[in-house]
């Protein structure tokens, strides 16, 4: 088994902040890397060594290989962990990677290559015997040939998705054959701009699904094993927001079956490290593989905070190649954990990214509250990167005060300078159905009104608060000059200044 002693984290932002810590709980030493928009970053000053890659734009530093391999190189590292997003999913660095002599924290180049292709991972589930939702095996070629496979799988609504990458890229619902064609070059358009791979497939479209996926580890000696389930249906634009842990809807049963046939996915595909299998679940309570995400997952926190284990800390150690350090029987899940991303958007803008300079950032605290930032007051946003910029994940013995707690430490969350989800994130907080649990995939178009006009009486009370406060203050700001030019003041301060020169020449 190999010591990992010093870790180049290939990534940015919280991501690279949270492995930052583990590492240093570990006695490892942490390499950052950095673009020139970055470089007085938080996740740069906390590393043991930083590295500059180059210039802000992602494709000429976090995306380019060959510089983070020469930082690894220079630094002497004996592994990478690649967090996630920019190279987490890509075959080829980590191939690149272990020719290198180093380690890659993660799974195998051939395992990445075969889940991040969602047309070979479907075929290789299939045979696997898990659950998928039904689609073509093939890429699309033509409109003709996309018309036939709709017609096989029972008409529409059904959904266009790229064969590389997620996060809802490439991804269109189609609900008519005249919408059909024009669905498909939008998202061959947009899956080539995003992953430079063009291809896209065909799933039927599940109406009001929710999106349930489980967390698995599987390590060098052939050992597999689930940490329970997220749910992760709170999405705009096919991308997560809010997730928690357990579900509401699913039963310890339910969590056994789901989590035996994601052991099964990974066992079909020889994964190593930590993964997630992605599911989508009906209304009738079947559910479909949807994707395996080969690396850590954003919303892992809720899963750490349930069942008290380190993700990072595990997948180091079956990096360096240790077995799992317990059996399935041994996971233990306890109490309620609800993450929400906050991402600089303006969430009543049509999510807008907004950029800028952060001028004031007040984190909450208290009981359970757990914060993964990548910012600070002297953050700069830039257009350059995900506009994710922290995770506020709050634990609780139930949901019910899991919720109250998030809904607190909310409004104790501030950030100006830009705009960010918070408000709105503080809006799903307080809605009905989401207390009840009664929410989809769909929940913020179904409620989006009420959320809006909420949000917007709230922003409304906030600017006459500021209007106020700028007014006591400007107020504040005139009286004290009519104070200054009081002679008795003038005099006292003529005083005291004399008394300080005074004691300054006697003591020098």
């Amino acid at each position: 088994m190999a010591k990992i002693k010093k870790i180049l984290i290939a990534n940015r932002g919280e991501i690279a902040v949270r492995i930052i810590r583990t590492c240093k709980e570990m006695d490892i030493k942490a390499v950052a890397v950095y673009s020139q928009a970055d470089r007085i970053s938080p996740h740069v000053l906390m590393a043991d060594e930083a590295y500059f890659i180059g210039p802000a734009k992602a494709s000429e530093s976090y995306l380019n290989i060959e510089k983070i391999l020469d930082a690894a190189l220079k630094a002497k590292v004996d592994a990478i962990h690649p967090g996630y997003g920019f190279l987490a999913e890509n075959a080829e660095f980590a191939q690149q990677v272990q020719q290198k002599g180093i380690i890659f924290i993660g799974p195998n180049p051939d395992t990445i290559r075969l889940m991040g292709s969602k047309t070979e991972a479907r075929s290789s589930m299939m045979n696997a015997g898990v659950p998928v939702v039904p689609g073509s095996k093939e890429f699309i070629q033509s409109a003709k040939q996309a018309e036939k496979i709709v017609e096989d799988l029972g008409g529409y609504p059904i959904m266009i998705k790229a064969a590389s990458g997620g996060g809802g890229k490439g991804m269109r619902i189609v609900r008519s054959a005249s919408d059909l064609s024009r669905a498909i070059e939008a998202g061959r358009n947009e899956a080539l701009k995003a992953f430079a791979d063009p291809a896209v497939y065909i799933e039927k479209y599940l109406e009001s699904p929710k999106h349930i996926e489980i967390q698995i580890l599987g390590d060098q000696h052939g050992n597999y094993i689930h940490l329970g389930e997220r749910d992760c249906s709170i999405q705009r634009r096919h991308q997560k927001v809010i997730e928690e842990s357990p579900s509401p809807i699913i039963s310890a049963k339910k969590r056994e079956d789901m989590g035996q046939i994601a052991v099964q996915a990974a066992k079909a595909c020889g994964y190593v490290s930590a993964g997630t299998v992605e599911f989508l679940f009906d209304k009738n309570g079947n559910f479909y593989f949807l994707e395996m995400n080969t690396r850590l997952q954003v919303e892992h926190p809720v899963t750490e905070l349930v069942t008290g284990l380190d993700l990072v800390k595990l997948q180091i150690q079956i990096a360096e190649g240790k077995p799992i350090p317990f059996k399935q029987n041994e996971v233990k899940f306890n109490g309620h954990a609800i993450e929400c991303r906050i991402y600089a958007e303006d969430a009543f803008n049509n999510f807008l990214p907004s950029t800028g300079k952060i001028n004031i950032v007040n984190n909450p605290e208290g009981p359970g509250v757990r914060l993964d930032s990548g910012i600070n007051s002297d953050s700069e946003i830039t257009m350059y990167y995900d506009p994710l910029i922290s995770k506020l994940i709050v634990w609780a013995g139930s949901r019910d005060e899991c919720i109250r707690r998030m809904r607190r430490a909310l409004e104790e969350y501030k950030i100006s300078g830009i705009q960010t989800t918070v408000p709105f994130c503080c809006r799903v907080m307080e809605h009905p159905a989401y207390a009840k649990g009664i929410f989809d995939t769909h929940f913020i178009d179904s409620h989006w009104e009420d959320i809006k006009l909420q949000t917007k009486s709230e922003e409304e009370k906030a600017h006459l608060a500021a209007l106020a406060i700028a007014f006591y203050r400007e107020r504040a700001k005139q009286s004290s000059v009519r104070i200054s030019t009081n002679s008795k003041s003038a005099n006292h301060s003529s005083k005291w200044k004399l008394r300080r020169v005074k004691f300054n020449q006697k003591n020098k």
